[in-house]
C-alpha cells in the first residue's frame, strides 16, 4: 500500500463504516461494554462478531474461554433486542498460534478473510480487535490479500514507555501479535498501562447513567458493580473498562475522544519487549483517551431505547 493511501486509512473513518469485532467477551466486564457501544451505535454497521480465546481463572483452556465468549455474545445480543445480529457471530480460534507461519483455523478466521474479500484499499473493512489477535492473524495468514483490504485496530500491549509489554492480549499468543505487526495491514494500536488505562467508571456513575435505563445497561451495571466490589471488599473502587476506547477510535471525529500519532510500528518480541526499527511501516498509536468526552458517549449509546 502506497504511503498517502496507508496515511488515509489510519485516519478516523467518516460516515456510516462496516466493521467488525475479535472479543474474548467473557474474560472481563470491558468487553460487553465495548459489544454493545459497536452494536448500538449509528455509526458502525456490523459485519461480524468474532469469539477469541481466552485462558485465565475464568476459563479451563483456550477452547473453553472462547465458548464462552461466543456464548456471551449471544447473551448480549438478546438484552440489546438483536436476535438479527446473531447470525453474524461466529467462534473463534480454541487455541493459540503454534508458530508465526501455521494459521489456526476457525470459523471466525474463515468469515473474516470472506468478509474482506468484498473490500478494498479505498473502503476498507474495519476490524476491531480486543482480546488475543490470533483470529485475526490466523485470517492474515491463510490469505495475505485481505491485509490491504482492512484496517485493523487492535487494544493490546502496554505503553512503548512502559517497563515491559506483558499485557493480557498480547502476551497470550506473542506469535500472533507478530503477525499482525509485521503483515504490512494498516494498524492503530491502543496500548493498555499507560494510555487506556485512564478510561475507568465508578459505581456511582453506572448507577446514575445506566440504571433502569433498559435491560442491557442494568446487565453491565450490575456485572460492572458486582466485579468491583467483590474485587474492592468494601474499599473505594474504580473499573477500567478501556476495550471500549477501540471502539471509541471509530467515533473519534475531530479527536472527540482521543489524541494519537504516526509512529513506526514496534516489533513484540517474545521477552516481553518492543523493539525498534525506524524503516518500519507506520501505525496508528493512541497516545491519550479524553476520559469524560468518550464516557458520556458511551453511557448516552447505551441508555437508548431498544
Amino acid at each position: 500500500m502506497d504511503n498517502e493511501r496507508l496515511i488515509r486509512n489510519l485516519s478516523v473513518p467518516k460516515g456510516k463504516i462496516d466493521c467488525v469485532l475479535d472479543t474474548d467477551t467473557f474474560n472481563e466486564i470491558d468487553d460487553q461494554f465495548a459489544l454493545s457501544l459497536m452494536v448500538k451505535s449509528e455509526k458502525c454497521n456490523v459485519r461480524g462478531l468474532f469469539a477469541a480465546p481466552f485462558l485465565n481463572d475464568l476459563s479451563e483452556s483456550p477452547a473453553d474461554g472462547m465458548e464462552k465468549s461466543y456464548n456471551e455474545i449471544l447473551n448480549l445480543l438478546t438484552l440489546m433486542g438483536r436476535e438479527d445480529l446473531k447470525k453474524v457471530a461466529f467462534r473463534g480460534s480454541e487455541k493459540y498460534l503454534p508458530d508465526e507461519k501455521t494459521p489456526v483455523a476457525s470459523e471466525a478466521a474463515s468469515k473474516l478473510c470472506e468478509l474482506a474479500a468484498g473490500y478494498s484499499a479505498d473502503r476498507p473493512l474495519y476490524v476491531v480487535a480486543i482480546g488475543c489477535i490470533t483470529n485475526v492473524a490466523s485470517a492474515v495468514l491463510m490469505d495475505k490479500s485481505i491485509t490491504d483490504k482492512i484496517v485493523v485496530v487492535w487494544l493490546g500491549g502496554h505503553d512503548i514507555h512502559w517497563p515491559d509489554t506483558r499485557e493480557f492480549n498480547m502476551y497470550q499468543d506473542i506469535a500472533a501479535a507478530r503477525v499482525v505487526f509485521d503483515c504490512g495491514c494498516p494498524l492503530v494500536q491502543l496500548p493498555c498501562m499507560g494510555v487506556v488505562s485512564s478510561f475507568y467508571a465508578t459505581g456511582p456513575e453506572l448507577e446514575y447513567y445506566l440504571r433502569g435505563k433498559n435491560k442491557l445497561c442494568d446487565y453491565l451495571a450490575d456485572h460492572t458493580i458486582e466485579a468491583a466490589e467483590n474485587y474492592a471488599k468494601g474499599r473505594v473502587w474504580s473499573r477500567v473498562i478501556w476495550d471500549v476506547t477501540a471502539v471509541g477510535w471509530l467515533l473519534n471525529d475531530g479527536d472527540r475522544f482521543m489524541d494519537s500519532r504516526l509512529m513506526p510500528k514496534p516489533v513484540p518480541e517474545y521477552d516481553g519487549t518492543y523493539s525498534f526499527d525506524s524503516s518500519r511501516q507506520i501505525m496508528r498509536y493512541v497516545t491519550y483517551i479524553k476520559r469524560d468526552a468518550l464516557m458520556g458517549e458511551l453511557f448516552e449509546t447505551l441508555a437508548k431505547k431498544e
